[in-house]
């Protein structure tokens, strides 16, 4: 099994920053690819962006391009996504997510087997 837990959400006014944080944690958890999604309220969840462990392969959704950065540390194997020029768009539940013994990025959540509990952007006008 594969643990995450994620941080580093919050309230924030439109046009600042925020970053998430996700730590993973299980036994002979490696070479794996990390993602982020969101669910806006009363929305589906969608994709924001993935990375796999090593770093060499990012994708991004379109609404994030140029705004959002994703980013990981193999060595605490944690995952990052730096969100800058937030609208209230952005206003969702963000969940962190592992695709293992995976390790190619995948854009759809059926791709990810294991998810943490989410933590919540809200952006203020």
């Amino acid at each position: 099994q594969v643990q995450l837990v994620e941080s580093g959400g919050g309230l924030v006014q439109a046009g600042g920053s925020v970053r998430l944080s996700c730590a993973a944690s299980g036994r002979g958890f490696s070479s794996y690819a990390l993602g982020w999604f969101r669910q806006p309220p009363g929305k589906e969840r969608e994709f924001v962006a993935a990375v796999d462990w090593r770093g060499l392969n990012a994708k991004y959704a379109d609404s994030v391009k140029g705004r959002f950065t994703i980013s990981g540390d193999t060595a605490k194997k944690s995952v990052y996504l730096q969100m800058n020029s937030l609208s209230l768009e952005d206003t969702a539940l963000y969940y962190c997510a592992a695709r293992w013994p995976q390790t190619t990025v995948d854009d759809t959540s059926s791709g990810y087997k294991f998810w943490g509990q989410g933590t919540r952007v809200t952006v203020s006008s």
